[in-house]
């Protein structure tokens, strides 16, 4: 599984991830509960997206044409 996508928040993580998930890219969220550790942890980087190695390419041009829209 390879990142994709560096997420702000929670909300923004499941909108990308479903974005991919329309698309027909397997895609799952990493580091979702760890905003609860802010303070103790880097306050960025912690919610990560991911996709199998084989759908990067394919799941990045639908992040950039989300982010585009």
């Amino acid at each position: 599984m390879k990142t994709v996508f560096d997420a702000s928040g929670n909300i923004e993580a499941h909108l990308v991830m479903h974005q991919l998930q329309q698309a027909g890219i397997a895609a799952s969220i990493e580091g979702e509960y760890l905003q609860g550790g802010i303070g103790e942890l880097p306050a960025a980087g912690n919610i990560r997206v991911v996709v199998p190695d084989d759908d990067v390419e394919e799941a990045r041009q639908v992040i950039a044409d989300w982010e585009a829209a």
